[in-house]
């Protein structure tokens, strides 16, 4: 320990403590909270308030090591370790107690029991974790993956599959690069959703996982995209805001098309070329709302926040880092999964590559886009990625667009393209609705390229508005144009 070190303070992995305990309780919350995060120093000899130097006498420091040493071995259940050295600073002994991660999680406090005893670091302070947080230290001291587990109180049938099979690979199609991907797209089976862990086979019956009831949007888990745009820099005023059910990657996609409806849009000339260019890199904001959805926390009963504030883009997955995972580390490119079936999924469905590249690739989007790099923060309760928007370094956004000043010509109002391109969208669903008024839902939203929650929702709006009347049977609806908009 440095004296540069103690200058700077306690924090997420170091306390400090100016003597010994008599009840050494009093630090055992803090030995089980350091092993069940990513580890930590515990101090003692200096005065956590002044960062004092206090130290102890050296007749009787080993004595205290010693006791500190028992109290660990008798307080803690699973077995906890402890790395225990003397250093000198300033001339002054003291006691340096470091504790590893550990992997038989939830560590608890002996005498407090499982339900009581069990303690978690946030922001520099040890809590008494709560119930989600105990479960989400079970599975990952178990090794297990709680979107793989059955979710009760859910039933499929055969039909249900074939579905979920049907759209999977529609999606898989939609979302690759090219025709050579397209072309490689092999159907999905029930055998590939069991060996994923998206159904469980018991008895020669399948039954769904919680990773099926996420990705079907249907009944066992509340999952939900909350979007909003907020005047100013906080949570003041709120200007719009939406929530998005159902179907994880249409989810997905509402919240893409919500931000690129709320960001600015202006002109750049590449080449001899007028192009579109978003103030954001839409695949940075796409890859981060998908990265979101695959490594949330679905024990936590939060959801997914994409907020748009006036300088940032904010987006907030629930739950802490999985077991072994950094903030750096995850910049870094280092991929723990906490969701191993919805990665199977995402994987098969093109939207996500090789794991662990997204992070490392987004950074370098957005940084080409010559904004500021994305900022993250927590990873102890949620973890939030802000992008901060007008903040352009002229030279890279030359570099990557010829004559562009500061990466975006002629902007607009973000409402006032919102609701432009609202419009050219509404606009074209009434050009084909003319041109084959019988169709189903599912075809006019292929045509337009957009999702069949986002015709359903433009076909309520149009109907409410008197523009569109429905007539013929609900499995065979004619729609008639009453006015054009």
């Amino acid at each position: 320990m440095t004296i540069e070190e103690i200058l700077a303070g306690e924090s997420k992995n170091v306390e400090f403590k100016e003597n010994l305990p008599e009840k050494s309780i009093k630090y055992m919350k803090s030995v089980v909270a350091f092993a069940n995060g990513t580890g930590g120093k515990i101090i003692f000899g200096i005065a956590d308030k002044t960062r004092e130097v206090i130290g102890f006498d050296k007749e009787d420091v080993f004595k205290k090591m010693d006791a500190i040493a028992n109290a660990v071995s008798d307080s803690c259940e699973p077995a906890i370790i402890p790395d225990i050295t003397l250093q000198t600073v300033d001339g002054k002994t003291i006691i340096v107690v470091e504790i590893s991660g550990g992997r038989q999680r939830p560590y608890y406090v002996k005498a407090l029991g499982k339900d009581g005893g069990v303690y978690v670091r946030v922001a520099g302070t040890t809590r008494l974790a709560d119930e989600y947080m105990i479960k989400e230290l079970m599975f990952e001291g178990s090794n297990r993956y709680f979107d793989q587990t059955l979710c009760p109180g859910l039933n499929v049938t055969d039909e249900d599959i074939d579905a979920l099979c049907k759209s999977m690979k529609e999606q898989a199609i939609k979302n690759a690069h090219n025709e050579e991907q397209k072309a490689s797209v092999k159907e999905v089976g029930r055998q590939q959703l069991r060996s994923w862990g998206v159904l469980i086979e018991r008895d020669g019956k399948d039954y769904p996982s919680n990773a099926y009831a996420i990705l079907t949007g249907c009944g066992g888990l509340h999952v939900a995209t909350q979007c909003g745009v907020f005047k100013g820099t906080t949570k003041e005023v709120f200007v719009d805001r939406r929530e998005y059910t159902g179907p994880i990657w249409e989810q997905i996609e509402e919240a893409f098309q919500f931000v690129l409806r709320n960001i600015h849009l202006g002109a750049a000339i590449v080449g001899l070329y007028r192009q579109d260019v978003y103030e954001i890199p839409p695949d940075a904001i796409r890859e981060l709302i998908i990265n979101a959805a695959v490594h949330r926390s679905y024990l936590d009963h939060g959801n997914i926040q994409v907020a748009i504030y006036d300088n940032r883009l904010e987006i907030t997955s629930p739950g802490k880092l999985p077991m072994g995972q950094t903030l750096e580390r995850m910049k870094e490119g280092y991929s723990q999964i906490r969701n191993e079936a919805l990665a199977y999924a995402f994987s098969y469905m093109n939207l996500i590559e090789h794991w662990g590249s997204g992070i490392p690739r987004i950074i370098g989007k957005v940084k080409a886009a010559g904004l500021q790099e994305p900022e993250f923060i927590g990873g102890e309760v949620d973890l939030r990625i802000n992008i901060y928007r007008g903040q352009i370094d002229g030279n890279s956004a030359n570099n990557a667009t010829d004559g562009v000043k500061n990466g975006i010509n002629g902007v607009k109002d973000g409402a006032d393209l919102a609701l432009n391109k609202e419009d050219n969208i509404v606009q074209k669903l009434l050009n084909v609705i003319t041109e084959n008024p019988t169709a189903p839902q599912a075809w006019y939203a292929e045509k337009l390229g957009v999702s069949k929650r986002t015709v359903s929702r433009m076909f309520s709006s149009l109907q409410k508005q008197g523009i569109l009347v429905q007539s013929g049977t609900r499995r065979k609806s004619n729609w008639t144009i009453i006015k054009k908009q």
